[in-house]
């Protein structure tokens, strides 16, 4: 008796047309282009969830440095002299406070500048 193997390469296409679902011409409709640009789709999201990190720790900085500037400190002294009086806030909580809790933030570097 001979196998018949339609079944799974039926599962196996659908499984790669049903994430392609959204993608425009025959890259939602053609196996072998949706499989292409499926596994392309998801190389890229792979990359781009280390490159998010990157991005969001420039984005960061870029903060804390206008905020620290704006009182009349570089970055790299202000971060300095967190370290140095012990104060231990993550970037991501040091840009939040230079944005929305301005007058903590002005705090934060007045205890950095006395501390100089």
């Amino acid at each position: 008796m001979r196998v018949k193997r339609g079944l799974a390469a039926h599962k196996r296409h659908k499984k790669y047309l049903d994430r392609a679902k959204g993608f425009r011409g025959g890259r939602s409709l053609l196996y072998r282009t949706a499989r292409e640009a499926v596994e392309r789709a998801q190389a890229y999201a792979f990359r781009d969830r280390k490159v998010r990190k990157r991005e969001f720790r420039k984005l960061w900085i870029l903060r804390i440095n206008a905020g620290a500037r704006q009182h009349g400190l570089s970055y790299s002294r202000f971060m300095n002299g967190l370290k140095n009086a012990g104060i231990l806030l993550d970037r991501r909580v040091l840009a939040d406070m230079a944005v929305n809790a301005k007058e903590e933030f002005a705090r934060l570097v007045e205890t950095v500048k006395a501390g100089s």
